[in-house]
C-alpha cells in the first residue's frame, strides 16, 4: 500500500481524492502557482545541539506492522522505517527526491537501449546493525518479495518492482546493477526503505517476522522496546551508524489521540505533537494569559465564570431545603471547580510550548461521485466545480493560521515540486453563468413542476424510500437509512435530539438547510478529518466546546411547505371546491383540502399523498419532476470542524446556483469505509497525500473503473468513479518515459484531463500545526520534506553574559 493510500484512510481526514489539470508550461513557483510554505523546524547547526537527551514524539497509534509494504502499515510504520532503515532517496524541503549520501554515493541510469539499466553505488561504510555490508543480496531479496510473482508474500503493492528483469552485482561489492524489462520513470521510488534480506528473503519472515520487531536495522537509530501497554516505541542511538551520530540518546514515539494531546503536552508526557486547530488555539491563549497563575481570576475553562457565591445562590434559589438535591449540587460544584483548576493548570503548562506551522504534503478536495445520479452527467459535475470560489474555501482554513491561502492547482503535485503546474484552466474558474448554462444544457431548470418533495434525490437514489422513511428493511445501523446514510432529524445513535426544532427560514447556520439536532458525539480524531492530514485536517471550535451536529434536511423545507399549500389551494380552486363556488348537487358535500366528501351512499376517498402532488421547484433546479438534490457526506468527529465549515460554505455556493445539498454527518470510523469507498455519497471532502512519483502513485486514484465478472465495479482507489481511457494512456506513457521533462509534460496533460472530467476539485493544502518545546530544534512542521532524525535534538543554552555584556 502506498504512503498516499495509508494516510488517506486516516487523513483524513480527513481528510483523503482529486488532482490538477491544464495550465502553464512551467512547474513550481515559476509558473505562478502558490508558493510552498516551507519548513518550520528551527533549523540549527549541529554544534549548537546538545549531545544526548530524550524526545517524546506523539503518534496516532503504535503500528500493527513494521513492514511498510503490508496493507495495514500506517504513518507510524513509515516514521519508524525512516529512522532505522536505509532510505536511498529522501524528500527535500520542496518535496523532491534527492540522493541520501548516507547510503548512496550515486545512482543513475547508465543505459536506456535496448533496456533501462540503473547503477547504484553504495556508501562503502554502509552496514547493517549485525555488521554485514548492505549489498546486492538485499536488493535481490526485496525485488523477489515485491515483484508479484510469488503469491506467498503478502504484499500491498508491487509498482515498479514488476518491471525489473534482473538485479546483479556490479564491478565491485559496492555496486548494484538493476536491469528493467520495461522502462520505469519512477525508479527512484524503489528500495526506499530497503529491508535486510533477513526480512524479505522468505515469505514467513516477510509476512510475520517483521510485524512486531526489526532485529537488523541500518539507520541512525535502532528499534528498541515496543510496549503496547504504555503505547510507546523506543528508538535508540545506533552505535554502528557510520554517518553523523544521532544527537538524541532516545526517541520515544508515544501513542496519544489528537484530542488528548494538549492535556498530554501539559502533563509532561510529550515534547512534540502534531495538533489540530483547537489545540493550537489553546496554546495561543495560554501564551496570551501571560503570568496568570493556576486558578487565578480570569481562568478559562468549564464553569470558570461562575463564582462560589453565585453557585450557592443558584442552588438556594432552585432547591431550597431539599438536602438530596443540595448534595448533588455540591458534587456538581466540586467537579466544576476541579475542572476549572485542571484546565487552568494545563494552560499554565502549555505556556512552555510553541506552535510551528507549515503546509502538509497533502491536499483537501471536493470529490463528486460520478457513478450514478445527477453527477453521472459530466455537465453537472463541471457546473458544481465552476460554482466554487476555491480561494474563499482555502481562506476558511488557512487564513486564520497565517498560512498561504491559495488554492491547489494540480491533482498530481504541490507547489514546489517539480511536477507542479496549475492546470485548473482546463476546467475554468468560478463562473456562475457558465455553471448555470451547463446545468440548463443538462436539462435542469428553475420553476419546474415537481412530483416529489424537494428533499427527494434525483437519479437512482430517488427510487428508494424518501429520506427519513423506512422501506421495511433492516437499517444499516443506528440512526441510518437502508443505504447506511443518516436519516433526517436523527444522529448517529450517540448524541443529538431527534425532536430538536428546525430553524426558521432565513435563520440558517450557513449550511443551507442545516439545523442543529444535538451535541457533537465523542469520536476518534482522523488526521484526514480536519483530516484527512487529515487529513484532518482540521481541520475549529475551541477545545472542550462541542459543535452542533449537522443533520441532512431538505433545502428550504419551509418553502416546500408553502409551495405545497399553494398547490393544494390552486387545485381546490380549479376543481371548483372553494367555499364561495361550492354547489351542493345533492350527491356530494363540500370539499376540504382537496378531499371530496361523499354522501351516505358513497365511501370517502383518501386524499393523495402530498409528495405526489405537483408543485413548482421555485429557485431549486428540477428535471423530470425531481429537484437537483445532492447528498453531501462529512465526518462528524472532533478535529473535523474546519472540514465541516468548508462543507457548509460549499453548500451555500451551490444553493446560489439552485442546487440543493443535504449535509449528512457520519461517524469518523465509517466515513471512508462505509461511504467513500462504497460509493454512498454524491459530494464529500477528504484528502490525498502528495507524492514525488505521480505517474506511479496517482494512477490508481484516477484509473478508469472497470466492470468485474460479478457485475460490480473495480475502482482501485478511484472513489469518484470518474475516469477515461485517455487519462490511463497518459499515465502509462509517463511512467515509461525516461526523459524527465517529457514525463512531466505527459503528467501535465493527464492532470488537465482530470480537471476537465471534473470528478474531483483540489481546494487547499492542509495545514500542519506542531506543538513543540521552544528549545527543540531541527524538528517541527516538516512540510514537504523528510525529517533528518540524526540532527533532531535540544538546543544548547546560550552562554551567560558577563558584566561587560560579553558572553562568558
Amino acid at each position: 500500500m502506498t504512503q498516499r493510500r495509508r494516510r488517506s484512510l486516516a487523513l483524513l481526514t480527513s481528510g483523503v481524492l482529486a488532482l490538477p489539470l491544464l495550465a502553464g508550461c512551467g512547474a513550481g513557483e515559476d509558473d505562478g502557482g502558490p508558493t510552498a510554505a516551507g519548513q518550520d523546524i528551527a533549523t540549527t547547526a549541529r554544534d549548537r545541539v546538545v549531545d544526548g537527551g530524550v524526545l517524546r514524539w506523539a503518534v496516532d497509534n503504535l503500528p500493527d506492522t513494521l513492514n511498510t509494504f503490508q496493507a495495514d502499515a500506517d504513518a507510524a510504520t513509515g516514521r519508524i522505517a525512516g529512522a532505522v532503515l536505509p532510505q536511498l532517496f529522501v524528500m527535500d524541503a520542496k518535496g523532491r527526491p534527492v540522493i541520501n549520501p548516507d547510503y548512496l554515493e550515486k545512482a543513475e541510469v547508465t543505459e536506456r537501449e535496448p533496456k533501462q539499466v540503473v547503477l547504484y553505488k553504495l556508501n562503502q561504510q554502509a552496514v547493517w546493525s549485525d555488521g554485514r555490508e548492505i549489498g546486492a543480496a538485499d536488493f535481490v531479496a526485496q525485488w523477489r518479495a515485491l515483484n508479484g510473482k510469488d503469491s506467498a508474500y503478502w504484499t500491498a503493492r508491487n509498482a515498479g518492482y514488476e518491471r525489473i528483469e534482473k538485479i546483479e552485482r556490479g564491478k565491485t561489492d559496492l555496486e548494484v546493477k538493476v536491469t528493467f524489462a520495461k522502462p520505469y520513470a519512477d525508479w527512484r521510488s524503489l528500495f526506499s526503505p530497503l529491508y535486510p534480506k533477513q526480512v524479505t528473503g522468505t515469505p514467513e519472515a516477510f509476512n510475520e517476522g517483521a510485524r512486531g520487531a526489526l532485529k537488523v536495522t541500518a539507520g541512525p537509530f535502532n528499534l528498541g522496546a515496543v510496549d503496547k501497554k504504555t503505547g510507546t516505541a523506543a528508538l535508540t542511538r545506533n552505535a554502528r551508524w557510520w554517518g553523523r551520530p544521532a544527537k538524541l540518546d532516545t526517541l520515544v514515539l508515544t501513542a496519544v489521540p489528537r484530542a488528548e494531546r494538549p492535556a498530554a503536552l501539559a502533563a509532561g508526557r510529550l515534547d512534540m505533537a502534531e495538533i489540530d486547530r483547537a489545540g493550537a488555539d489553546r496554546i495561543a491563549l495560554a501564551l496570551r494569559e501571560g503570568a496568570r497563575t493556576s486558578g487565578a481570576k480570569g481562568a478559562q475553562g468549564p464553569a470558570a465564570s461562575v463564582t462560589a457565591a453565585q453557585a450557592t445562590l443558584s442552588w438556594a434559589t432552585a432547591y431550597g431545603q431539599d438536602e438530596g438535591k443540595a448534595a448533588a449540587e455540591q458534587e456538581t460544584r466540586r467537579k466544576d471547580a476541579e475542572a476549572v483548576r485542571k484546565y487552568a493548570d494545563e494552560q499554565v503548562a502549555l505556556r512552555g510550548f510553541t506552535v510551528r506551522k507549515s503546509l502538509e504534503p497533502a491536499y483537501t478536495q471536493l470529490a463528486m461521485n460520478g457513478a450514478s445520479g445527477p453527477l453521472a452527467d459530466e455537465r453537472v459535475r463541471r457546473a458544481v466545480a465552476r460554482a466554487l470560489d476555491r480561494k474563499a474555501l482555502a481562506e476558511i482554513v488557512l487564513k486564520p493560521l497565517g498560512l498561504p491561502a491559495k488554492p491547489v492547482g494540480s491533482h498530481l503535485a504541490l507547489a514546489g515540486q517539480r511536477a507542479y503546474a496549475d492546470n485548473s484552466d482546463a476546467l475554468g474558474g468560478q463562473d456562475t453563468q457558465a455553471a448555470q448554462a451547463l446545468l440548463a444544457d443538462a436539462g435542469w431548470r428553475q420553476g419546474g413542476k415537481l412530483t416529489a418533495p424537494l428533499g427527494t434525490k434525483a437519479g437512482p437514489e430517488s427510487d428508494k424510500t424518501a429520506t427519513g422513511q423506512d422501506d421495511g428493511k433492516t437499517p444499516a445501523g443506528p440512526g441510518t437509512g437502508n443505504d447506511g446514510l443518516y436519516i433526517v432529524g436523527q444522529d448517529d445513535g450517540k448524541a443529538g435530539d431527534a425532536k430538536a426544532p428546525a430553524r426558521a427560514p432565513g435563520d440558517h447556520d450557513g449550511a443551507g438547510g442545516v439545523h442543529e439536532v444535538g451535541d457533537l458525539p465523542e469520536g476518534r480524531y482522523l488526521p484526514d478529518g480536519e483530516i484527512v492530514d487529515a487529513d484532518a485536517f482540521a481541520p475549529g471550535a475551541g477545545e472542550g466546546r462541542l459543535s452542533p451536529v449537522l443533520a441532512p434536511v431538505p433545502f428550504a423545507a419551509a418553502q416546500e411547505k408553502t409551495l405545497l399549500g399553494q398547490a393544494q389551494a390552486q387545485a381546490r380552486a380549479e376543481a371548483g371546491t372553494e367555499e364561495d363556488q361550492a354547489q351542493d348537487d345533492g350527491k356530494r358535500g363540500p370539499t376540504l383540502d382537496g378531499e371530496e366528501e361523499a354522501d351516505d351512499k358513497e365511501p370517502a376517498k383518501a386524499s393523495p399523498a402530498p409528495a405526489k402532488q405537483a408543485h413548482t421547484s421555485g429557485s431549486v433546479l428540477a428535471k423530470d419532476g425531481k429537484p437537483l438534490t445532492l447528498r453531501f457526506v462529512l465526518p462528524s468527529g472532533p478535529g473535523s470542524e474546519a472540514l465541516r465549515a468548508v462543507g457548509e460554505r460549499i453548500s451555500q455556493m451551490l444553493r446560489e446556483l439552485g442546487v440543493n445539498t443535504e449535509l449528512t454527518k457520519v461517524a469518523d470510523e465509517s466515513f471512508f469505509k462505509d461511504h467513500i469507498a462504497s460509493g454512498q455519497y454524491d459530494l464529500a471532502l477528504y484528502s490525498w497525500p502528495a507524492t514525488a512519483y505521480p505517474a506511479t502513485d496517482a494512477r490508481p486514484i484516477f484509473a478508469k473503473p472497470e466492470p468485474a465478472a460479478d457485475g460490480s465495479l473495480l475502482v482501485e482507489q478511484n472513489y469518484t468513479r470518474v475516469g477515461t481511457d485517455h487519462i490511463d494512456q497518459l499515465f502509462d506513457q509517463a511512467v515509461g518515459e525516461l526523459d524527465e521533462d517529457q514525463s512531466r509534460e505527459l503528467m501535465r496533460k493527464a492532470d488537465a484531463r482530470i480537471w476537465a472530467a471534473a470528478g474531483s476539485v483540489p481546494l487547499y493544502q492542509r495545514p500542519e500545526l506542531v506543538a513543540v518545546k521552544p528549545n527543540l530544534v531541527n524538528a517541527g512542521a516538516f512540510g514537504l520534506g523528510a525529517p533528518r532524525f540524526q540532527d533532531i535534538g535540544w538546543k544548547k543554552a546560550e552562554p551567560a553574559k558577563g558584566a561587560d555584556g560579553k558572553k562568558n
